[in-house]
């Protein structure tokens, strides 16, 4: 099973007090947008991807024109307003990888895992779930908390939905939860990506 992928890439960032659009900031040295789309790319089950852009972030836009990548600018109203104009204006009605532009841990196989559950559960979505606690402890902040089963959660910003029903009220989900880094590190503000470089940089020289 391969998927198509939507990059988010066209909210406000509003908490990213910066002087560049956030998926433009620097990470290590790149671009946060350039690690998810660098990940995308080495899925095994990803057929193609596209970000999804909108009045909020037309550097990125065109730095994505201009380096060949799929776009599909929206009305950058919120999360989910654009997350359905994007469906629809492509007609992806089927499974979509759908994944924000601030996770710069991600990896290929993280998102062929992803996937992979989600073609076994049988269900219409699959939602990744990162502990509290997990993330506190690295140090990040959680732009939403998420209750299930009984405890609260940071959304990752990694989902896989099936587009062709996309406008229902309610749509039965499979949850994954991971304390993988991959899963949490979630760039919300300055602070997060300090953090979370520090904390790569450590991860990295703990592996040597």
């Amino acid at each position: 099973m391969t998927v198509p992928a939507l990059i988010m890439a066209g909210g406000k960032g509003s908490r990213f007090k910066f002087n560049v659009e956030k998926p433009l900031a620097l990470f290590l040295g790149k671009p946060l947008i350039d690690w998810v789309m660098d990940a995308v790319k080495s899925s095994n089950k990803v057929s193609e991807f596209f970000v999804v852009t909108s009045p909020n972030t037309l550097e990125t836009e065109r730095r994505c024109l201009e380096k060949g990548v799929k776009v599909i600018r929206t009305d950058g109203r919120d999360y989910h307003h654009d997350l359905k104009q994007a469906i629809v204006k492509n007609r992806l009605y089927c499974p979509v990888l759908v994944v924000s532009s601030d996770l710069p841990a991600l990896t290929g196989n993280f998102i062929d895992m992803v996937i992979s559950i989600y073609e076994k559960c049988g269900k219409p979505a699959l939602t990744v779930l990162a502990p509290m606690w997990k993330v506190r402890e690295v140090g990040l902040t959680s732009e939403s908390g998420y209750e299930y089963g009984g405890n609260i959660y940071a959304v990752s910003g990694i989902n896989v939905i099936d587009g062709s029903r996309i406008f229902e009220e309610e749509m039965e989900q499979e949850v994954l939860v991971s304390d993988s880094i991959e899963a949490i590190l979630n760039i919300n503000s300055l602070d997060d990506l300090i953090i979370g470089e520090k904390y790569m940089k450590l991860g990295k020289a703990g592996s040597h």
